[in-house]
């Protein structure tokens, strides 16, 4: 049957109608917030590029703590700001490091959080690669493995539930699987950034890490004109013993996350990452567009693709305005 029989209208009449056919829904269930902490104390500042989202101390995490529970939010990824950089990114795997630190303040606040954190070498290292440079000044997958063994047992010692390795090298699910099953870390899961693209979009966040990168990272990380590859990846790190799978960027990647959604049974992450955020708080406030009708559909579109978590800088604003 078709018009006029069929009107596809009448189920759009009013909102509790339209709320009651929708096919998805956002929720705070759905959000991670990815926070960044420094040395010192008493800081909460401003990160120029990317607006309402600060560098804090661990000494004020409690402020944060207490906005991330009461917004209902389950779960944080940690990104520490190291206070001195060497080749071998030390303080990712010192006990006493900044994101260590972290960790044990946010699981003394608020033991119920699931805390995640980042494990890359990219701001600990003078370069601002994701490893152990060769002579030639390339990344030596290799070596670089060991680095990420040491920082996700190190990680999971002080108290996280999820360590998330972002440096695209190969065999990094397998390497740190074997370190936290050997360090009797058997229930601590992974987050694998398997699809992470040389993007564009990344540029407010490296100021935010204090990267200090030159060139680029387009020997490691994906070549955006690929889908293929992107399945690849994220199969191989499925046989690896991966427990979630992320897409990194989130918006101008929704085929790679359906894609992924049809071959691949573990939960996808999505990464709504800096130059997205960015974006659209600079049109918001151009007032180009409503910024928070346009987050919120940007979130859902993600949602719809296949993603079961989202990683946004907007996940307090947006736990404010679903309730």
């Amino acid at each position: 049957m078709s018009f006029p029989i069929t009107r596809p209208r009448r189920l759009r009449r009013s909102q509790a109608l339209r709320d009651m056919v929708a096919e998805f829904s956002l929720s705070t269930d759905d959000l991670m917030y990815p926070i960044f902490v420094v040395h010192g104390s008493k800081v909460k500042k401003e990160i120029p590029s990317m607006p309402n989202q600060y560098h804090w101390s661990v000494d004020r995490l409690d402020e944060l703590v207490e906005q991330v529970v009461q917004a209902d939010i389950k779960s944080l990824m940690i990104f520490g700001v190291p206070k001195t950089k060497d080749l071998l990114s030390t303080e990712n795997y010192d006990a006493n490091g900044i994101t260590q630190q972290a960790i044990r303040k946010i699981k003394e606040l608020a033991p119920e959080l699931v805390v995640a954190t980042d494990v890359c070498m990219c701001s600990f290292t003078p370069h601002g690669h994701c490893g152990i440079l060769n002579e030639n000044e390339s990344v030596d997958n290799d070596k670089t493995l060991e680095i990420l063994q040491k920082t996700a047992v190190s990680h999971a010692q002080a108290g996280a539930d999820i360590v998330a390795p972002s440096g695209m090298m190969d065999g990094m699910i397998i390497a740190m699987r074997e370190a936290l099953d050997s360090a009797n870390f058997q229930d601590i899961a992974i987050m694998s950034y398997s699809v992470k693209y040389a993007s564009a979009y990344y540029g407010p966040f490296r100021s935010a890490c204090d990267s200090s990168l030159k060139g680029d990272r387009k020997t490691y990380q994906m070549d955006y004109r690929n889908k293929k590859e992107a399945i690849r990846e994220a199969i191989e790190d499925v046989e690896q013993g991966a427990d979630f799978i992320m897409v990194k960027p989130a918006l101008s990647y929704l085929d790679i996350i359906n894609e992924l959604s049809h071959v691949i049974d573990l939960p996808i992450a999505a990464y709504h990452v800096s130059g997205e955020y960015a974006m659209i708080k600079a049109a918001s406030k151009a007032g180009l567009v409503d910024e928070k009708a346009i987050t919120i559909e940007t979130l859902t579109s993600m949602k719809r693709a296949g993603a079961k978590v989202i990683l946004t800088y907007t996940a307090l604003d947006v736990a404010g305005w679903l309730k």
